[in-house]
């Protein structure tokens, strides 16, 4: 016989849990680029494809390399995502309001396609940085800084403030 009583278990981390979709999403999308470069260009080591003929020249101006591009845009979302998520977790176990919680990840998540598709692969494309560099590497430190800021003022009380 089965008994009516039951546990209820609560989710402890529905924020983070939300957030680690799109994020794995964009995450797969830029290995799958590198990946990409590598089979379209045969480089299976290393990070350039092509070499940098008549670098003596003064008028010289090398061109983006398509596979050093897709290999930045992987690491600096590596730089910034796993230290958002840790962040995220800490606040949000300590209390933190899951809508301020989620804007500061939709955010983050933004400025880090921003990051990568408006700057980094853009300046393949046109030889220049895009707009989408500097506003996503300044906006996802911006994005840390409230999330630790945000963090250490959920725990303020431990420290007697």
């Amino acid at each position: 016989m089965a008994s009516k009583f039951s546990l209820q278990v609560p989710r402890l981390l529905p924020i983070a849990g939300t957030w680690a979709a799109p994020f794995t999403l964009y995450y797969i999308i830029l290995s799958g680029r590198i990946v990409a470069q590598r089979i379209k260009s045969e480089v299976f080591i290393g990070y350039n494809t092509t070499t940098t003929k008549d670098a003596a020249n003064p008028a010289y101006k090398p061109t983006p390399d398509p596979l050093h591009i897709a290999i930045r845009c992987h690491a600096n979302f590596l730089d910034v995502v796993p230290l958002a998520f840790t962040l995220l977790t800490i606040a949000e176990l300590t209390g933190g309001n899951r809508k301020t919680l989620s804007y500061f990840m939709g955010t983050l998540l933004a400025l880090q396609v921003a990051h990568a598709e408006g700057g980094l692969r853009l300046q393949g494309k046109f030889g220049n940085n895009g707009v989408g560099r500097p506003v996503g590497y300044f906006g996802s430190i911006g994005v840390l800084g409230g999330l630790v800021g945000y963090t250490a003022y959920l725990v303020k009380g431990y420290w007697g403030f």
